[in-house]
């Protein structure tokens, strides 16, 4: 699924591992995750590697579970692969690398896990789940979700830091998503009820992600406004200090045939 920012080459963002495990229990798997990505590293394995079957297994996970309503097992196998990000990130910094290979491949297959994610969430309403509006609601999540991460880096690319982190991100639209997936799933155990958490959460990723656009939005529109602002500004100045140059050759001149 992808690794730390850190060891990666990239600045750090949230990843569907980070925000599923806080900092005390990523210490102690990273720990535990070491001598197996040493291991991983004496067999030839790269980081590369590792990111890409984290990100095949999330893929099987939503795509083969969730269609069918086992919400349980999938978010169970999407969990086991989430692991990834800390055993390819943790091999990254015991081999040394850093690279924008790795940043951009970590990135791109992010999209690729969360489309799975609600896509998966999108074929059981369009099929066996009968609702067409949660199916909706789910091509939603998946588009906003996308768009979201765009506009962060289309406006990054153009200079803006775009400095908002936004309602609902990444890590807070796939924990809400799996957690109340996970949940959900307990109904076909016999759990009275459970399986409405799977609709609020969508619903509430829905919103949170039309939030974070909206947000984003406003912040890139406001960066851009003050970027041509100063630069205009700059140009201003600039062309203020070429028409005073002649006038100081002037001066200057002036000032020299006075000597004389």
């Amino acid at each position: 699924m992808g690794q730390p920012g850190a060891s990666r080459g990239r600045p750090a963002t949230p990843t569907l591992g980070k925000a599923m495990l806080n900092k005390y229990a990523r210490a102690f798997f990273t720990r535990v995750l070491t001598p197996f990505a040493a291991f991983l590293i004496r067999r030839g394995v790269s980081p590369d590697t590792v990111t890409l079957i984290g990100t095949a297994g999330v893929i099987a996970g939503a795509l083969v579970f969730f269609p069918r309503g086992e919400f349980f097992w999938g978010t169970v196998v999407i969990t086991l692969f989430v692991f990834s990000d800390l055993v390819d990130g943790n091999m990254a910094r015991q081999m040394g690398r850093s690279s924008r290979w790795g940043a951009f491949l970590d990135s791109t297959l992010d999209r690729v896990a969360d489309g799975a994610i609600f896509g998966g969430f999108a074929l059981w309403y369009a099929g066996g789940g009968n609702d067409n509006v949660l199916c909706a609601v789910s091509i939603f999540c998946l588009a906003s979700g996308q768009v979201v991460s765009y506009t962060k880096a289309r406006g990054e690319s153009i200079g803006l830091p775009v400095a908002v982190n936004g309602l609902v991100e990444r890590a807070e639209r796939l924990v809400i998503s799996l957690v109340a997936a996970g949940l959900a799933g307990l109904h076909t155990f016999g759990v009275p009820g459970i399986d409405v958490l799977l609709p609020i959460a969508l619903w509430l990723v829905a919103v949170g992600s039309l939030v974070t656009l909206v947000q984003r939005v406003v912040t890139v529109r406001r960066e851009s406004a003050e970027a041509d602002a100063a630069a205009a500004q700059g140009e201003e100045n600039a062309s203020q200090g070429q028409e005073n140059a002649p006038h100081g050759q002037e001066n200057a001149s002036h000032g020299s045939e006075a000597a004389k």
